[in-house]
């Protein structure tokens, strides 16, 4: 594994602590509405500032936006780290953290490339994201595990903090001192002309495709426990084997994609034709075809970011941080999508998972289009 890619990696592992804002979020507030806030918080942040992430990167470099992300990190969590804050300063502080994470993502995809030996690209995304998924289960699990030792117990639900507080700040001297020779654009871009890469069909395509992929993996983060009951399962066994299975084999398939020397588009296919095999099997509403229906659907998202991420800025690397910024803009899918399959009946109607199996035949239609024209190799 190259050294350079190490601190990055770090970077991903520690993208994991917005996601831990949800479980942490009824901890601090009975009240749900007020709750709720807290990931909406977090959420928001992507589509505010992805795009305007993507223009600071490319204009500053991608290095500094990391840089400027984890300092915003490091803050974020340090007030609650070594203060006990009212609710109305723990929003912007919890808002704070979802500014810092948006500008990992966007800075943290396209410089793994930077940082990467020849090749090795799409396999170093793919574990990426793998130990992104791991920091989330880890963070989220922290949030719970710190009460059993005193000294953070006595701090309730800010027992994490300062162990966030602790990585965050190792990560941004790690980023600091790392050398990257960076991709960058001969011409400094524009809002203007960041969209208008949307004129483009292959990054138009791969954009829609980001926001109904995310869309999809949220239906199944909200639903799959409810469509398991609905077949008869304890409310703890649907929780096991459905979000729990799901989310377990979906970073493991993140890990191993980022163990292996992958082809991307072969990789892409197999993902999207994984993921529509296990979604069609959810959807038969079949009790025995569930459980594989979990597992498969879980390997077969497992890759779908990393791989269609990847490929789309090969084929325009000096736009990488433009292109990051409107591929991490599409997360909002995580919003809109889950609402149509609520409507449908969310995971009580076997039928309403016809909604992520659509996204994944869009994707797998994708999957399997022309590769786009390489502009330039690294």
């Amino acid at each position: 594994m190259n050294l350079r890619t190490l601190p990055i990696f770090l970077a991903f592992l520690l993208m994991g602590v917005a996601d831990a804002m949800g479980p942490l979020s009824s901890a601090v507030s009975t009240n749900p509405v007020m709750a709720a806030l807290m990931p909406f918080f977090v959420f928001i942040a992507f589509a505010v500032f992805s795009v305007p992430g993507g223009l600071l990167s490319a204009r500053i470099g991608k290095k500094k936006v990391l840089v400027l992300g984890l300092a915003l990190n490091t803050l974020a969590v340090g007030i609650p780290a070594f203060l006990n804050p009212p609710f109305v300063l723990l929003l912007p502080c919890i808002f704070l953290l979802g500014v810092g994470t948006t500008l990992l993502q966007v800075a943290g995809n396209p410089i793994m490339r930077d940082v990467s030996s020849a090749g090795d690209y799409s396999r170093n995304l793919a574990l990426a994201q793998g130990i992104k998924g791991a920091g989330s289960s880890a963070s989220a699990y922290l949030v719970t595990a710190v009460t059993s030792l005193a000294f953070f117990a006595a701090m309730g639900w800010r027992g994490a903090f300062p162990i966030f507080f602790a990585l965050m700040a190792l990560a941004l001297l790690a980023v600091s001192f790392l050398k990257v020779d960076e991709t960058k654009a001969e011409v400094p871009p524009s809002i203007r002309s960041s969209l208008a890469l949307l004129k483009e069909p292959v990054f138009a395509l791969a954009v829609v495709g980001i926001f109904l992929y995310v869309g999809a993996e949220v239906c199944m983060g909200a639903f799959l426990k409810p469509a398991l009951q609905a077949l008869g399962r304890g409310e703890k066994e649907a929780a096991l084997f459905g979000p729990a299975l799901f989310f377990g084999a979906l970073t493991v398939g993140r890990l191993v994609a980022g163990s292996l020397k992958v082809q991307p588009h072969t990789f892409f296919r197999i993902s999207a034709l994984l993921g529509l095999t296990g979604l069609a099997m959810l959807m038969t509403g079949s009790g025995p075809l569930a459980l594989p229906g979990v597992l498969l659907g879980g390997l077969g998202f497992a890759n779908i970011w990393p791989m269609l991420f990847s490929i789309t800025v090969e084929a325009k690397p000096e736009r990488a941080s433009e292109l990051s910024g409107l591929m991490c803009m599409a997360i909002s899918g995580g919003a809109i999508v889950p609402l149509i399959m609520g409507r449908l009946g969310g995971g009580a109607r076997p039928l309403a998972f016809a909604v992520p199996l659509a996204c994944f035949a869009y994707l797998a239609s994708l999957s399997w289009r022309s590769r786009p024209r390489q502009t330039s190799s690294k």
